[in-house]
């Protein structure tokens, strides 16, 4: 007795042959989807802070990602892996004009007297500003270092050279005075 072939029941060679076909399909789905987003794909860097005033940079942020103003690096930034025109960094930041000033700390315990810290941070002033992000050639990024100048301006880079070094596009130098009159 010979089993009975039902119409619209695959045998198994032909459901070998569709579930191949899916999945080259499937494959072909993603590599076209991926060539497509390519140009979109992200990346995590470090963010740094570079001072070049005599004021404190309590914290600063770059769309979104905050990070302390004290210098060093800080995990992360996502930024795109390829350079596009338009790119954009929102940045405020926190400064601390008097950040040598002698506060009165608690007579018990520790830490600063809350009426004293209290006035001290009535002090602090907030910016904000937003800058281009320089190009960068390949997947050449290496986070982004913000640049804190005098007058409240700011230059950003993402050179993999570190500041000092001839090979860095910013070359103002730290510890810069006020000048009298800030240019417009």
């Amino acid at each position: 007795m010979q089993p009975e072939i039902k119409k619209g029941v695959n045998v198994d060679g032909e459901n070998i042959k569709k579930t191949r076909v899916r999945w080259l399909l499937g494959l072909f789905g993603l590599a076209l989807g991926g060539c497509s987003t390519a140009d979109n794909e992200m990346a995590g860097g470090n963010l740094k802070a570079v001072n070049h005033t005599l004021h404190a940079i309590n914290w600063f942020s770059v769309n979104g990602y905050r990070s302390h103003g004290g210098g060093g690096s800080s995990c992360c930034i996502v930024m795109p892996t390829k350079w596009r025109p338009g790119l954009k960094a929102n940045i405020e930041w926190e400064v601390d004009p008097e950040s040598y000033a002698k506060i009165q700390r608690k007579t018990t315990g520790y830490g600063f007297d809350e009426s004293a810290w209290a006035s001290h941070e009535a002090k602090f002033q907030r910016y904000s500003t937003i800058v281009e992000i320089p190009e960068w050639s390949g997947t050449d990024s290496c986070g982004l270092s913000v640049h804190f100048l005098t007058c409240n301006q700011i230059k950003v880079t993402t050179s993999c050279w570190g500041y000092g070094s001839p090979n860095n596009p910013i070359k103002e130098p730290k510890q810069m005075k006020e000048p009298a009159v800030c240019p417009r």
